[in-house]
Order: structure tokens, then sequence, then C-alpha cells
């Protein structure tokens, strides 16, 4: 294969991942703002500039979308966790991993009442039976590459060593309760924070409070 028919494959699988990500985020935030029964497969092509073909071609439907979106992040948090720093503690580089991408950067903390309507949206959209077997899918998913990375990170075998899919495990159950301890919390609670509890609490063994 020469030089420019793998530069042309290159770009277009770049474009179709982007594709990818451009439904999923537009299928999250219709469902949020929306509702998910006044979401149609038809809307979100719109808000992405697609054909309902297109859409598709890529998810059988809202929630393979919405949870192609869980995935997507935490494949980033693996990816990072490549490019930390190899002598940083392995728990640092996570919490920094992760931290970075459930957290827009200069949150300070407060919350609007925009933030408010959007919390109480990805609540109850969260809530849906439909989505919950596909986020399962795509946190096992998750789960097999992220624990690719920590074997790489940490010199173990991710098909015979325990320790690396032990870790990626850790990784989501922390981040997701981190998240549902925040959109449950009344009042409401900023999710950094949080994270950092999470993860500071993991890294030192989950010593008695």
């Amino acid at each position: 294969m020469s030089p420019e028919d793998e530069a042309r494959i290159g770009l277009r699988e770049r474009k179709k991942h982007e594709t990818r990500v451009a439904l999923s985020q537009a299928t999250i935030r219709l469902c949020v703002q929306r509702g998910w029964d006044n979401v149609t497969v038809e809307d979100i092509a719109v808000a992405a500039n697609v054909s309902v073909r297109t859409f598709r071609n890529y998810f059988s439907g809202k929630a393979e979308a919405i949870a192609a979106g869980h995935l997507e992040r935490m494949l980033r948090i693996a990816d990072s966790l490549r490019a930390q720093p190899v002598g940083e503690p392995l728990w640092d580089s996570i919490a920094r991993a992760v931290q970075a991408q459930f957290v827009p950067q200069g949150e300070n903390g407060a919350e609007s009442a925009r933030d408010q309507r959007w919390t109480e949206g990805l609540r109850l959209m969260l809530a849906e039976p439909a989505l919950q077997g596909e986020v399962v899918k795509a946190s096992a998913a998750a789960d097999e590459e992220l624990a690719k990375a920590i074997a790489e990170r940490t010199g173990t075998d991710v098909d015979r060593d325990v320790y690396p899919k032990l870790v990626a495990a850790v990784v989501g159950a922390g981040s997701a309760t981190a998240v549902q301890h925040c959109l449950l919390a009344d009042p409401p609670v900023p999710l950094g924070p949080v994270l950092r509890e999470v993860f500071g609490r993991i890294a030192a063994g989950l010593p008695n409070p």
C-alpha cells in the first residue's frame, strides 16, 4: 500500500470517527434538553447535519449512540494514561486522566440555573431502562481498553494478570460512583471535588473514614 493510500484510509477513518462522535454528542444533548421520548432519530440526524441513513450506519438507536459517548470518554482516559510520565505513581496519573475527561477546564465549583437544568435532564436520561443494557456493554468495552493501557504502564500482561483488569474495573466504578453521587446530591455538588475525593481514597487503599 502506498503512502498516499495509507493517508486516504487514515483520513477516512478519522472522518468516520468524527461523525460517530458528533452523532453521539447530538443524541445526548437533545435527550437531555427535550427528554428521551421527545427525540427522534430524524431530530438527531438534522442536529448532526447527516441523513437518517448515516445515523443507522453507526448506531441501532438512541441508546447505543448515548452509550458510545461513555465509551469514547473512557478511551480518551486510556490514551491520556499512556501519555502520562512513566515514573509518576499510577493512581496520580489515573486521577489526572479521569479529571481531565470528566471535568471541564475552569470549573469553579458553582452551579448555574442552566447547569441545574442540565443535571436534571441528565439524571432523567440515565434512568431510562432502554439505556441500561447499552451502558453495560459500553462499560465492558471501556474496561477492556483501559486494562490494556494499564498493562502497558505497569509491565503486566492483560491476558494472564488480574491486576490491569482489576484496576480498570476500579477506575470505571469510581468514576460512575462520583457521577451518580453528584447527580443525586441535594443541594447539588460539583463533580471535580468528588472525583478528587474518590480517587484519593482509592489511592490510599480505601481506609475507614
